[in-house]
């Protein structure tokens, strides 16, 4: 997925606020909350924490079929 500016502008958003994004993946999705976008092995990814748990995801945002943000 290629994301638009809008969608970058709202995903640092969540970031910076906190917030819990929805993340659609290979059929799945995964609610997590983000906690950085960066470079990881060539590959655009969001560092997240799944809330419920404490476990740390990789998302790679060429594997995503979409996001949302979740409002709080």
């Amino acid at each position: 997925m290629q994301l638009s500016t809008r969608q970058y502008n709202l995903l640092e958003r969540a970031i910076s606020d906190g917030r819990r994004i929805v993340v659609y993946r290979r059929g799945s999705e995964f609610v997590v909350r983000p906690e950085s976008l960066g470079l990881r092995a060539g590959r655009e990814a969001i560092e997240t924490i799944q809330p419920a748990t404490g476990d740390r995801m990789t998302i790679y945002l060429d594997d995503l079929e979409g996001f949302e943000v979740v409002d709080a």
